[in-house]
């Protein structure tokens, strides 16, 4: 039985037949185990009309044979890249987790609509395993995020292959809420957006502020103590300034410098839920530093994008697009936008500038 050509999956289905009509228990198993050897000697070289064929077989087993020898079968494949696809499939969907526990953590035969499936679909169990994979997509994390309990946020967060969608972050940090352990966690991520950043340490406490400081010791005379502090921070802190921040930046300052950063192209950032560029360009419109206006769009009240907005001589049209805009990214309650609106008419933009003045020179006081 060890050699391939010994016996073939052909071979097998006439005694498949027979086994399920008159084989005991242990035979079954015993056929269950030639044919599990049989695909694994041969995996490497099987072409995908054979491994078709060996999927017919599995599946025709693990219908009439025992949850032990399901669990056998599923960590004997899971490991295997050209495994039986729905055999892997039906394994992972078992309602048992030492069945569906090994294929979920490990097949690379589940793609990321099958796993978002598995994932809206059944037990926290189920949830834990497929956070353990060495890739988790953002696509998978955001269904993760949004139905796992507290241990799946936290296996799924300290995975370093996880990646994470802006709302996925969002659903994050709010979490984090109370939860020291998983607010470091999520401020260490290399890629979370800078606003988001802010936010968490804006509400974190003290341990947390510390154990960010431990991470990042050379900025130890920096540790925040409130908003402007932490957005102080943020700005020379590894664990804020990532890529896609530095391009957005860069975005911005190019089309400022050419002439063509209006009140349009601000609308078409927010629009698209691009804090990071609708942030600086409304900075560089209100002729503020990137910072300042951070500070002011993080806050939870709409005042400080509205002062913004004013200085920049937004329309009210644009500024409720940059309202949604974080009512979206922040998860939180949407902003009453008819008492906004009446407030941002009666807003005049020299009361808009002493304000931002206010907030400029908070900015630059040393830290307390």
């Amino acid at each position: 039985m060890s050699s391939k050509s010994a016996i073939s999956p052909g071979n097998l289905l006439d005694e498949l037949q027979a086994t399920l009509a008159h084989g005991t228990v242990a035979r079954r198993v015993e056929t269950l185990r030639r044919v599990t050897d049989l695909f694994i000697n041969g995996a490497v070289d099987y072409s995908d009309e054979q491994i078709g064929l060996f999927d017919d077989v599995f599946q025709f087993l693990i219908d009439h044979i025992e949850t032990s020898a399901k669990t056998l079968l599923a960590n004997r494949l899971a490991p295997i890249d050209t495994a039986p696809p729905l055999t892997i499939r039906a394994l992972a969907f078992d309602d048992v987790i030492e069945v569906a526990g090994p294929v979920l953590s490990q097949s690379a035969r589940l793609d990321d609509t099958t796993l978002i499936e598995n994932a809206r679909s059944k037990s926290q169990e189920h949830l834990m395993a497929i956070s353990t994979r060495k890739v988790l997509s953002s696509a998978v994390t955001d269904v993760l995020v949004q139905r796992g309990n507290d241990e799946v946020i936290e296996s799924t967060v300290y995975n370093p292959g996880a990646e994470f969608t802006e709302r996925g972050f969002t659903r994050l940090v709010n979490r984090a809420d109370g939860d020291d352990n998983l607010a470091t966690c999520i401020g260490l991520r290399p890629n979370i957006p800078r606003h988001l950043y802010l936010k968490l340490l804006a509400k974190a406490s003290d341990t947390v502020r510390q154990r960010l400081e431990a991470a990042n010791p050379e900025q130890a005379d920096q540790v925040p103590t409130a908003v402007r502090e932490a957005t102080r921070r943020a700005r020379s802190a590894s664990s804020a300034i990532t890529r896609n921040t530095e391009v957005a930046h860069a975005l911005v300052k190019s089309l400022y410098e050419d002439g063509r950063l209006d009140e349009f192209q601000v609308a078409r950032f927010a629009e698209a839920s691009k804090f990071d560029e609708a942030n600086a360009s409304i900075a560089a419109l209100a002729n503020v530093p990137v910072a300042v206006a951070e500070n002011m769009m993080i806050e939870t009240r709409a005042e400080g994008v509205m002062i913004l907005a004013r200085v920049a001589g937004l329309s009210w049209s644009t500024v409720r697009t940059i309202i949604n805009m974080r009512d979206d990214l922040s998860g939180g309650e949407p902003t009453d936008m008819a008492a906004c609106k009446d407030t941002y008419e009666r807003l005049r933009p020299s009361t808009a500038q002493q304000v931002l003045r206010f907030h400029r020179m908070q900015q630059n006081a040393p830290a307390t």
